[in-house]
């Protein structure tokens, strides 16, 4: 089975382009559900109630780590 990068590079510049416009997609709905759980947190943690502070903190974790991980999934610039 061939290496993800290896079949990107082979692929029609349309289909890498596509693929790059979605994952910036992804990752611009994933940083905007971040920063909404993050104030979430901080709105709660202010209004004492620590239980939801938490789940809303442990969410943005997540999906920061969601985004880092679909990070690898950017195609290498053209030189």
């Amino acid at each position: 089975m061939a290496d993800f990068r290896e079949s990107q590079n082979k692929a029609h510049p349309n289909k890498t382009n596509t693929l790059m416009t979605a994952i910036i997609i992804l990752l611009i709905l994933f940083v905007s559900l971040q920063i909404w759980f993050l104030f979430g947190a901080l709105n709660n943690a202010l209004q004492e109630n620590f239980n939801f502070a938490l789940t809303t903190f442990i969410g943005s974790a997540i999906l920061a780590l969601c985004s880092f991980w679909i990070l690898k999934y950017l195609p290498d610039p053209k030189e």
